[in-house]
C-alpha cells in the first residue's frame, strides 16, 4: 500500500478507492477513536466516514478526505486568518451541542457535552464539500469551556508555518482575533482561569516544542493576571 502521510503514532496509506487505512506503529488499538467517530457522525458532525476496524483495533479503514489542512490555509494568504478562526470556533460550537456517550471518559470537572481536547487547525482538512474534523483520541465527556481554552491556548503558543517576517506579523494579531473568536462566548475571568490551567498542562506534552513552551508558560502568566485568584 502507498504511504500517503505519517503522523505523531500512526501512519496513513492508500487502501481502495476513496478510502485509506490508519495504521497504529506500536501496536496499540485505536478502535475505541472509531468508536466516538462513529457516534460523532452518527450526530451530523463531520468526520471520516468508518468503513471497517482491523488487525485486533490496530488499524481502521476510513473515508478518504481530500484538502489542505486549515492551519495551511488559514495562512497562506495571511490575511484569511480571522474567517478561518471563525470557522474554527463554530466548529466548537455545533461540537458542544452534542451529548457526551456515558462510555466516554469524563473530565474531573464534571460536565456531559462532547469535547474533542485537540480541535485545532492541525486537525481539520479543508475539504472541497466542507471542513472536516480528525484525531479524535483526546475526546472526553465535560465542560465545552476546557475544550475552548485548549484550543486558545494552542492557536495563541503554536509555531506559525511561514518565514519569520510574515509568521512575526501573524502572531501580532492572532491573540486579539482569537479574544474575539474563542472568547466571545467565555469572556470573564473563569474562562481566563481555564485557558492557565490547559496552557500548564500542554507544557508537559512532549509533541511541543521548546519555543511553544516558552509561549505557553507567558499565556499562563498572563491568563491568571486577567484572572487572579
Amino acid at each position: 500500500m502507498k504511504l500517503l502521510a505519517r503522523g505523531r503514532d500512526g501512519d496513513i496509506f492508500e487502501f481502495a478507492p476513496g478510502l485509506v487505512l490508519r495504521r497504529t506503529r506500536d501496536g496499540r488499538s485505536i478502535a475505541h477513536e472509531a468508536r466516538i467517530m462513529r457516534y460523532v457522525a452518527d450526530q451530523g458532525y463531520p468526520v471520516p466516514r468508518v468503513e471497517d476496524v482491523r488487525a485486533g483495533g490496530t488499524e481502521i479503514v476510513m473515508e478518504r478526505i481530500d484538502g489542505p489542512l486549515m492551519v495551511d490555509a488559514m495562512v497562506r494568504p495571511p490575511w484569511k486568518l480571522a474567517a478561518h478562526l471563525r470557522l474554527l470556533a463554530d466548529l466548537h460550537d455545533r461540537l458542544h451541542e452534542i451529548e457526551g456517550p456515558d462510555w466516554l471518559p469524563g473530565m474531573p470537572d464534571g460536565g456531559d457535552r462532547l469535547l474533542h481536547l485537540d480541535l485545532h487547525p492541525l486537525n481539520v482538512i479543508m475539504s472541497a464539500g466542507g471542513p472536516v474534523v480528525i484525531d479524535w483520541p483526546n475526546a472526553r465527556r465535560g465542560d465545552p469551556m476546557a475544550d475552548v481554552a485548549l484550543t486558545y491556548a494552542l492557536v495563541s503558543c503554536g509555531r506559525i508555518p511561514l518565514p519569520r517576517p510574515v509568521a512575526a506579523a501573524l502572531g501580532a494579531v492572532r491573540a486579539p482575533l482569537l479574544r474575539r473568536t474563542f472568547a466571545r462566548r467565555y469572556v470573564g475571568p473563569a474562562f481566563y482561569r481555564r485557558v492557565a490551567e490547559m496552557a500548564e498542562l500542554k507544557c508537559f506534552d512532549r509533541n511541543m516544542s521548546p519555543g511553544e513552551i516558552r509561549a505557553l508558560r507567558r499565556l499562563v502568566r498572563w491568563s491568571r493576571a486577567k484572572a487572579p485568584g
